[in-house]
């Protein structure tokens, strides 16, 4: 095989008359090449972790500090009130001997500078925490900001003036605070009030308070020692608990979708698309690694270093997550084969146009998948503890191996679907519904749900991609896909006829096919039978709505978030004839490795509104308008509260967990989590609105993305806000279910 000739430096042979030796100069040179960017990049690692441990200073400041400090001592003055004197004294004997008097003065006036700048950084450090656990700001309202909040967004300008790399703000941002026990069990019980008959609800209060009076408070104490050496007393066993432990499949359960531009395709050629995605991914890699991405104010950016180079890999009881500091290849999909493809040759990252190159290379290679090859995705897809054990029987050395570690070691996973998706043809509305099936499952065998992320690119152009759900939450990949949307359209553009831009080096060795030996396929067919299934069950629709959008909503003064909630209300009791428990995710990015918190959505005001609106007798408009500005405050206050750490579902959770490691049960933590979320919903977030230029580019709107459905018979809601006239929706159900039909609950949201 030429590429294998390609990656060997050196060859040798044994003759009668010695030894043969047959260097590779041109192979030499990439290995050289190759290291001075690996060395390049722990460099940078390095220079990055210096700027991070000193922010909000800067490493230049102690030379500012030393000069100082040496100024004052020119002018007989001694800042330092006998301290520099005492360092003096304290100084080796040895340096006693070889320094003069005025070289030791000079060396402790150093010492004592440089402790000087690591107290002034520690101070410093201490400020900016303190502003950063400063949460009032969120809970005034908009145009009545008070004093206090003027002068507190004052000294953090001051403070964070320098520019932060990436996760400059991460040891500055303060720990997540445990609520008070008390206060969780009222918000707790004033959140399923609305659901519950005065008996039911009578009962779950003496639950409650029984709780509270004896094992609630020794679970508390357990939790609150956890928090004080923990960084976040949530993020690792949510984790753990509700994504690695699962044992049931990953897709539809937990992995979620992106899509593309709703109106707009950049180009119809196959291996241009995937040429600029895969180019706009790494770049946007190599961003993360630099650092260079900027922080979003107040809070941490929503990257994670896991992002790419990242794998879930199967265990018995629970899953783990791994992660490679590099890869310079990925790992692609067609039609049955597998197929390693470098994207990097003697440290250069190659073009969009080579890449095209690559890609079209193996959209051309007519060799057809081996034997076990074809499904063998579908383990991915199935059961958790079959793919484990069918790995430790037979990916655990040898050629099974080695095709599994390029595939897990990959900086991502390409499918080339050999389908055409989006909205087109004469059922533009149905081919959306498949086009987000396509993306949340595809046919069970042809996307690798343990990745990080998957990215297909669909035979007529159209991209989208598939996440893995443990390792980051979707505003990190939603943050990735805008970025990656928007430099494959508007920076890295296409030539007329549809090719990527730049040169192509045609002496590029072929991507390399994985080989593997699949003794029995029976466990494939078995884990694909178990994803069919689940991925036959799943309802899908998308509806784009462009009636009105946040530019009108926000006239009336009320949150499009609140509005969109309360409207979902209004459309599951329209659908089933009543409320259920809502499950609103918001992110708690404000404290130290925050995710997610749940904001339970369905309230008594806003139930009240519903129930205004839909009764028997009817309502005022006066009378509907304060009900439902009543029921838009208090949900912004809800999600308010989740925000700043007062929320109810995670500190639950927690408790629970500690209950089980003590072995004792409770009966009412049992209940309240095993509690069904019918309605599941949450808001992709669009965070870089300056890369897309709506006014000009109308068609580049993102569709967003969605998940599977919760409950067997509930509802998964996904909404994005685009621009000031349109929201998309992603609602998903289970046909399973004859109370649930997606398309039908959307309809209510419009009428």
């Amino acid at each position: 095989m030429a590429e294998a000739h390609q990656a060997v430096a050196f060859q040798f042979t044994i003759t009668p008359e010695g030894i043969d030796l047959q260097l590779s100069y041109q192979a030499l040179n990439q290995i050289y090449l190759s290291g001075v960017r690996s060395w390049k990049k722990r460099v940078s690692r390095i220079r990055n972790r210096v700027i991070k441990g000193v922010y909000p200073a800067s490493p230049s400041s102690w030379l500012f500090v030393v000069i100082a400090i040496l100024a004052t001592m020119y002018m007989r003055s001694d800042p330092s009130m006998g301290l520099i004197a005492k360092i003096q004294q304290h100084l080796p004997l040895s340096l006693h001997v070889s320094l003069s008097a005025q070289g030791q003065t000079m060396l402790s006036a150093l010492v004592f500078s440089t402790l000087l700048w690591f107290s002034l950084i520690l101070a410093l450090r201490f400020c900016l925490k303190l502003l950063l656990s400063y949460h009032q700001w969120i809970f005034e309202q908009h145009g009545r900001i008070s004093n206090t909040t003027k002068v507190w967004v004052t000294l953090l300008r001051l403070l964070s003036s320098r520019k932060p790399l990436l996760y400059s703000y991460q040891t500055s941002l303060p720990h997540l605070p445990v609520p008070a026990i008390k206060d969780t069990l009222s918000r707790y019980l004033e959140s399923v009030r609305p659901l519950l008959t005065d008996p039911k609800f009578k009962r779950m209060t003496e639950l409650a308070n029984q709780f509270e009076s004896n094992l609630g408070n020794r679970l508390q104490r357990y939790l609150k020692l956890k928090a004080l050496w923990a960084t976040n007393y949530v993020s690792d066993w949510w984790e753990e608990y509700i994504y690695l432990r699962s044992r049931s499949p990953i897709m539809v359960n937990s992995n979620y979708y992106g899509m593309d531009f709703l109106y707009v395709t950049p180009t119809p050629v196959q291996a241009a698309r995937a040429g600029n995605t895969i180019t706009a991914l790494l770049l946007y890699r190599r961003k993360v690694n630099r650092e260079e991405l900027k922080p979003v104010r107040l809070h941490v950016h929503p990257s994670c270093e896991r992002m790419f180079n990242t794998t879930r890999t199967p265990g018995t009881e629970t899953d783990v997550l791994q992660h490679w500091q590099d890869s310079e290849f990925v790992a692609v999909y067609h039609k049955g084969r597998y197929f390693r493809l470098w994207v990097y040759r003697a440290g250069r990252l190659l073009s969009p146009r080579e890449i095209e190159y690559q890609v079209q290379r193996i959209l051309d290679d007519p060799s057809p998948p081996q034997p076990g090859e074809e499904k063998l995705g579908a383990l991915t897809a199935g059961d958790r503890i079959p793919w484990s054990q069918m790995r430790k029987q037979y990916f655990s050395s040898g050629v099974n191996k080695r095709s599994l570690d390029a595939i897990e070691r990959a900086a991502f996973f390409v499918t080339l679907d050999n389908e055409e998706q989006g909205m087109r043809g004469e059922d533009p509305a149905g081919n959306l519904d498949r086009y987000a099936k396509s993306l949340l499952h595809g046919k069970c065998y042809d996307r690798w749900f343990d990745k990080s992320f998957s990215i297909v690119i669909y035979k007529n152009g159209k991209s989208g991609l598939n996440a893995e759900h443990s390792w980051a939450d979707a505003p990190t990949v939603a943050h990735l896909w805008e970025y990656t949307l928007a430099t494959d359209a508007f920076q890295l553009g296409y030539t007329e006829d549809g090719h990527c831009k730049g040169e192509v080096d045609r002496s590029l060795p072929h991507p390399q096919r994985l080989l593997w030996d699949i003794p029995s396929e029976a466990q494939v067919h078995s884990s694909l039978a178990v994803a069919q299934a689940l991925a036959d069950d799943v309802d899908c629709h998308v509806f784009p709505f462009s009636e009105f959008g946040k530019g009108r909503i926000k006239k009336l003064r009320i949150s499009p978030d609140a509005f969109i909630q309360i409207g979902l209300q209004l459309a599951y009791y329209r659908d089933r004839g009543g409320f259920c428990l809502t499950y609103e995710a918001s992110m708690t990015r404000l404290f130290r490795e925050g995710r997610t918190e749940t904001v339970r959505s369905c309230s008594n005001e806003s139930c009240a509104f519903v129930k205004a609106l839909e009764g028997s007798s009817a309502c005022s408009p006066e009378g509907s308008q304060c009900l439902f500005k009543l029921a838009s405050e208090r949900h912004q206050n809800l999600y308010r509260m989740a925000m700043t750490g007062a929320g109810i579902d995670r500190h639950l959770f927690c408790l629970y967990v500690v209950s089980k490691y003590l072995g004792v049960e409770s009966p009412f933590l049992k209940e309240v989590l095993s509690e069904p979320w019918r309605l599941s919903t949450s808001q992709t977030p669009v965070q870089q609105i300056e890369l897309f230029d709506l006014k000009n580019h109308p068609d580049y709107i993102s569709l967003g993305g969605g998940f599977g459905p919760v409950a067997d018979d509930g509802y998964g809601v996904s909404y994005i806000i685009v621009g000031e006239d349109m929201i998309n929706f992603h609602v998903s159900s289970k046909y399973s279910c004859s109370e649930t039909v997606s398309k039908t609950s959307v309809t209510f949201i419009s009428v």
